[in-house]
């Protein structure tokens, strides 16, 4: 039997991944760029056992079936094929990430397998090329290898579309997140069918390819010279942008809920109260806000008043990928 284990921390993107080039290698339409947080994480071992008869996938000690494990085990297809094996794996994940809820649980968990699988098969691949076999599980999986700021290159093709480190000069260890859990159930429409729908047929979604450009060009500035104002403004404006997107789709479709938008209208009294706080969205109704960590009690005072403290969750700069 081959065994490893690996732990990836989820990553939230700051400029949104919001479309597919290529939709079975997970080529992305636009490039994007993400925090590492250490507030939620996957940790996963793989045992590749000749034993087994098929692919057996526990989740929280759950056995999963379905498209759950379907996907599973045609992300280890890939990993095989490197590989140059045919035997079957056993996974247990334990996820401190709700499922699916937009809390990029899909990202550090397909990470955390890939991490995983490299060190139990001994592929010995280096970040970029984890990267690259991270991305085939979930596309935003490939940020999550990194710690801190990184960037997912788009690219063109299955050698050039990866995610690299952004250097901060450790300007990330000042910042924090503050999640709003507005909703830990799983999505009505998942990101993948969200991001295909709105493809096809959001008129607007060729302004967002144009406008997303922009915003990553701004928002490398904003960490290079370290505004956080810049990088705040620009995040929060890109996540609007991105949703706007899926109310031109056909049938349109938001994932923002009225409890959503009454916490961005929190969050938008907080600035104007002289809060150093913006916040983002990704496919699904929570609300994460970016912040200064110097500023994180007082803000938790705030929002305390109007959402239960077990809604509130605080999250600062994370690591990259960990082999057990």
């Amino acid at each position: 039997m081959l065994q490893g284990k690996a732990r990836a921390y989820t990553n939230i993107a700051l400029i949104k991944y919001w479309g597919k080039k290529d939709e079975d290698l997970i080529i992305p339409m636009n490039s994007s760029l993400s925090l590492t947080l250490d507030a939620f994480y996957s940790e996963t071992q793989v045992t590749f056992d000749p034993q087994l008869t098929e692919d057996i996938f526990y989740l929280d000690g759950n056995l999963e079936t379905g498209k759950s494990s379907e996907k599973t085990s045609q992300f280890l297809d890939k990993i095989r094929q490197i590989a140059n094996i045919k035997t079957f794996a056993k996974i247990e994940s334990q996820n401190c990430v709700p499922t699916a809820a937009g809390l990029a649980s899909s990202a550090s968990g397909l990470a955390a397998l890939a991490g995983a699988c490299n060190a139990a098969l001994e592929l010995n691949l280096s970040e970029k090329d984890l990267s690259r076999l991270a991305r085939k599980g979930s596309g935003s999986a490939c940020r999550s290898i990194f710690g801190g700021f990184a960037e997912w290159v788009k690219g063109d093709s299955d050698e050039n579309s990866f995610a690299e480190s952004i250097a901060a000069d450790g300007w990330e260890d000042e910042l924090a997140m503050i999640f709003i859990l507005i909703n830990d159930q799983a999505k009505d429409v998942s990101s993948r069918d969200g991001m295909r729908r709105t493809v096809l047929t959001s008129p607007f979604y060729q302004g967002w390819l144009t406008a997303v450009t922009e915003d990553l060009a701004t928002t490398k500035t904003a960490i290079a010279t370290k505004d956080f104002t810049l990088l705040g403004a620009t995040a929060e404006a890109n996540a609007l942008k991105m949703h706007a997107t899926t109310l031109g789709a056909n049938p349109p479709f938001t994932y923002w809920s009225p409890d959503s938008l009454f916490a961005m209208n929190q969050v938008r009294q907080l600035r104007q109260q002289g809060y150093d706080c913006y916040f983002t969205m990704d496919a699904g109704p929570n609300v994460k806000i970016l912040t200064k960590k110097s500023q994180v009690p007082a803000l938790l005072q705030e929002l305390n008043k109007v959402f239960a403290k077990e809604k509130l969750i605080t999250a600062q700069a994370g690591p990259g990928i960990q082999i057990f």
